[in-house]
């Protein structure tokens, strides 16, 4: 238990913060799967190592693996072992994650990278137990407790196709949700003067000073998109370019890329068929304009019109996308995680 007080960083005072820490202190007592769900940067591995650590299991194994990390033949590997000559280079047998977790717990982050094939072995080790290695053909029987992590939306996932509903029934015996850092206003301070007092020492400073008025309204005021991770960095950046330890920090960094010398990134441009040519009339030396350009009113509110333009971009890309999300994203010169930022930002998950 000693160790994991060392590395535990749940810091925070905040009702629905506490709430989780009820929660796990509940779950971890029980052999049941548990799944936690959370924006990145939430605390999601922190969680789940709590969990273990709070278990009759602590004594035992905690494994973890990143199912992002690995293609779908290496994850399968790693997760349930291979027989020797399985592949070319299995010179010999490899005991997977399951095995070497067997009495303990296996956390597994990024679940929702992973393949149908895996989705499927997943499912039978939690039902029964047991699995067999690639290219193997005897039974191996565990006791492990399964703890499963994503930033996803796995309801709708599996409502699309794109995860096994009977893998998440199984998974899902309870859900911990953690709260974006945004709607734990009471934590950000407390969370940064920690995170500002570590970074002190590492600096071999004798003191940290504190940070200035100013410097809490920008940290206060800040959406937070990548939550504590991102907080964390923001601290540390500020203080070590800040590089005095008996003036207050003054200046937060939140954009370590903010330079007037960042390279531009070239603009896509959409395929021919994502965009719906407007039909106009000009003469041949006129500048083409288009019959339905926006018209505005000034004063306005650039913020508003650039939201109302980018909601009203995204709903025409995912209805030419048959709101294939994958689809829509790469239309739009997006990733699928930034995408699923934007329909997070501008709640149009709910509207699909």
């Amino acid at each position: 238990m000693s160790q994991f007080r060392q590395q535990d960083n749940l810091l925070g005072q905040s009702d629905s913060f506490l709430a989780v820490l009820d929660q796990v202190s509940q779950l971890a007592s029980l052999d049941k799967p548990v799944l936690i769900i959370g924006e990145r940067g939430t605390g999601k591995e922190l969680i789940a190592a709590r969990l273990h650590f709070l278990s009759k299991r602590w004594e035992q194994n905690y494994i973890k693996l990143n199912c992002a990390a690995l293609n779908e033949n290496l994850l399968e590997s790693e997760l349930f072992g291979h027989e020797s000559g399985a592949f070319t280079g299995a010179s010999k047998r490899h005991e997977g994650r399951f095995e070497r977790a067997n009495a303990g717990t296996l956390f597994l982050d990024e679940l929702a990278n992973t393949s149908a094939m895996v989705q499927e072995k997943l499912l039978r080790v939690i039902e029964y137990g047991e699995f067999e290695r690639v290219g193997g053909k005897q039974t191996v029987k565990v006791d492990t407790r399964l703890v499963c992590a994503t930033n996803e939306d796995l309801p709708y996932l599996a409502e699309q196709g794109e995860f096994r509903s009977d893998l998440l029934d199984r998974l899902a015996f309870d859900v911990i949700t953690l709260p974006p850092l945004r709607e734990r206003q009471e934590d950000i301070m407390l969370l940064a003067e920690q995170f500002a007092m570590n970074m002190a020492r590492d600096l071999d400073w004798q003191l940290f000073s504190g940070f200035t008025r100013s410097a809490v309204e920008i940290l206060q005021g800040y959406d937070w998109p990548g939550n504590i991770r991102e907080l964390k960095n923001v601290v540390e950046r500020s203080l070590y370019r800040h590089g005095s330890e008996h003036i207050p920090v003054h200046q937060i960094i939140l954009d370590p890329f903010e330079s007037r010398f960042r390279p531009k990134q070239r603009i896509k441009k959409l395929p021919t068929k994502a965009v719906e040519a407007v039909p106009v009339a000009v003469a041949p030396s006129e500048p083409i304009i288009a019959t339905n350009s926006p018209q505005f009113q000034f004063p306005c509110s650039l913020k508003d019109l650039s939201n109302e333009f980018e909601i009203d971009l995204i709903k025409k890309a995912l209805e030419y996308s048959q709101f294939n999300q994958k689809k829509t994203a790469e239309i739009l010169g997006l990733t699928y995680h930034q995408l699923r930022g934007y329909l997070k930002k501008y709640n149009l998950l709910d509207q699909q």
